[in-house]
């Protein structure tokens, strides 16, 4: 074995060559390896900052170091979501739709049941079934089918675990990180793809339209604290909902939130990341009467991308979240546009220096949607780059629909690091959020 002092000789060596044969500096800082599994949380950057800050895996020892290359490996490494200090790598594509033996499923492979989209679609037909949900040998074995799906792709996540991608090509596919009662949790440098829901259910309502209703959140947030979601890039890449028939007269849904944080779930930071071409991006908050949710759903969002998302980005309630230099980006045919940012019961957020870009025909009034929210803050929003102040506009527009929103939301963020203007941070943003680029 290579001793490290002769290795790191070695690899400057190489750098100090590439300089001189022409290359530019960056080949001699990628010649210092950098491991980032071990990295935490700076002690200023964000709510998950707060109260002890989050180290993930960091204190793992050797033997809860892993580098997993398929689901198996994957799986074992998780360990169940137990509590063990552990860092694990992942290595080129892991895909959550296969077997032991590392078989690629599909949909087929979980129907069980005598389940049937045709006969399902017969048997809860709006005009014949009404509004009252559904029930029968039908519903019964899409259940079915939908729980041996989730025994593949559901993969739940302890306290003290750092999941990191190696390199730039790191993809967890079809994949749900299940982060439930769980403290101390890093998910960094890592693509997230495709949480395809092979068995939606038909919810309906007394409206009479209903919906698809799909089951898996890329990551999703239960009751956990002391999370750090960085560089991580989450989207529907490959299974775009655009592209799946209408059944009842609605878009059949595969896919729900990318990155949802109810149920409790406190000191969060979600940083440099990438949500991509979705519907519903990220939930914050999952019920108006959940109470309990009172002084806790603390998040910070900074530097973020949202492109081509039509909502959620985020929906808040109850939470207290600082939410700035992040960059929304709504491309010209993106007809199917709602809003980005929903202020909904008791939520606390407080915007600053936000940059969109809607060269099509979205507004500045259409960028904050209200349900039962009450307060705004907002300072420095650019849109097309022009500066604008959506609370006012807001209120201007949306009088008698929605209830005006104040700008007293009661806080001022204290753990942050420096806010930038709107046009730095959208320059920034483009440069350097998802996965792989970890600078």
């Amino acid at each position: 074995m290579t001793p490290v002092p002769v290795l790191r000789a070695a690899l400057r060596l190489t750098a100090v060559g590439a300089l001189l044969a022409g290359a530019s500096a960056s080949a001699f800082a990628s010649a210092e390896i950098r491991d980032i599994s071990r990295e935490t949380l700076a002690p200023d950057d964000g709510w998950a900052a707060a109260q002890g800050g989050t180290s993930g895996g960091a204190a793992a020892d050797e033997d809860h170091v892993f580098t997993v290359r398929n689901r198996t490996e994957l799986a074992r490494a998780l360990d169940g979501g137990s509590d063990t200090p552990k860092i694990i790598k992942v290595a080129g594509v892991v895909d959550a739709n296969t077997d032991d033996e590392g078989r690629r499923l599909d949909c087929a492979d979980y129907v069980t049941g005598g389940y049937r989209l045709k006969e399902y679609l017969a048997a809860y037909d709006p005009r014949t079934w009404g509004s009252v949900k559904p029930a029968g040998p039908q519903e019964e074995a899409r259940k079915a089918s939908a729980a041996r799906q989730a025994e593949r792709v559901e993969l739940p996540v302890g306290s003290n675990t750092t999941i990191v991608g190696l390199g730039s090509g790191a993809v967890l596919k079809g994949a749900s990180l299940q982060i439930e009662n769980a403290d101390n949790v890093i998910v960094r440098n890592l693509e997230l793809r495709d949480a395809f829901d092979c068995f939606p259910v038909w919810q309906p309502n007394t409206g009479g339209l209903g919906d698809w209703k799909a089951a898996y959140d890329t990551i999703w947030l239960r009751g956990a604290s002391h999370v750090w979601i960085d560089h991580v890039t989450a989207s529907d890449k490959g299974h775009p909902d655009e592209d799946e028939p209408t059944y009842f007269g609605r878009n059949y849904l595969r896919h729900d939130g990318l990155l949802d944080i109810t149920q409790g779930s406190d000191l969060v930071t979600v940083s440099w990341s990438r949500f991509a071409d979705h519907d519903k991006a990220m939930l914050i908050g999952n019920s108006d009467s959940a109470a309990g949710d009172r002084g806790r759903l603390r998040v910070t969002l900074h530097h973020n991308e949202f492109h081509g998302v039509v909502q959620r980005a985020p929906r808040v309630r109850y939470g207290q979240v600082h939410l700035y230099n992040n960059r929304y980006v709504v491309p010209a045919d993106a007809h199917d546009y709602r809003y980005s940012i929903g202020v909904s019961t008791e939520s606390a957020v407080y915007a600053e220096n936000n940059s969109f870009t809607t060269p099509g025909h979205v507004e500045a009034a259409d960028l904050v949607k209200s349900w039962n929210g009450t307060a705004l803050h907002q300072s420095g929003t650019s849109f097309n780059g022009f500066p604008v102040d959506l609370l006012a506009i807001h209120n201007a527009y949306n009088s008698g629909s929605e209830r005006d929103l104040t700008g007293d939301v009661n806080w001022k963020p204290s753990l942050h690091g420096p806010v930038d203007s709107a046009a730095r941070a959208d320059r920034d943003v483009a440069r350097g959020a998802g996965a792989g680029r970890v600078r």
